[in-house]
């Protein structure tokens, strides 16, 4: 039960440092390329075998199971989900967007809107779901493969322990007023 829940908390930790850093990356070149065509590191982790719902037309089935926190590193910069009751949080390079999971020509899709006109990461098609790894490809954007941090996955390239110290020159005492 112990491992359980430090589990989760490291995992609750590594979602809320993802989305720190993402707020912090600097304004960003918005113009350019900006990874269209990026698998992550984990390029295939199998089909999903296990999985007792196939690729086939199941209302909502692969949208049922993408509930959970996930994360993802693409093109080196951290990407943070979280899915709850069809409902979709989704944090990336200083943007915030949020959706829903929508059943769209018989298969589910994520639709979001980003508060700043974002537009790399607003339509995903789900490519698989086996429940630790997910796998979306944004319409016009870049491929995401997510992990899923509930899990304890974490992608590799993210720190997988909370920081225990203050970073070296970071202010210790409040300035007077």
């Amino acid at each position: 039960m112990r491992k359980l829940v430090r589990t989760g908390g490291a995992a609750a930790g590594i979602v809320v440092l993802a989305l720190a850093l993402t707020a912090c990356g600097g304004g960003g070149d918005d113009s350019g390329d900006s990874g269209k065509d990026t698998a992550g590191s984990s390029a295939s982790g199998g089909t999903g075998g296990d999985s007792g719902s196939g690729s086939g037309s199941g209302s909502g089935s692969d949208a049922a199971v993408a509930d959970g926190t996930w994360a993802a590193l693409t093109d080196g910069k951290p990407v943070a989900m979280s899915v709850k009751d069809q409902q979709i949080t989704l944090a990336v390079e200083g943007h915030a967007c949020t959706g829903a999971v929508k059943e769209m020509s018989g298969a589910p899709m994520l639709a979001l809107v980003c508060a700043d006109g974002y537009k790399d990461r607003t339509m995903g098609t789900i490519e698989s779901n086996d429940g630790t790894n997910l796998v979306v490809s944004w319409s016009g954007g870049p491929k995401d493969t997510f992990m899923n941090a509930d899990k304890g996955a974490i992608p590799p390239g993210l720190p997988a322990e909370l920081p225990t110290e203050l970073p070296e020159g970071f202010p210790t005492t409040l300035p007077k007023s």
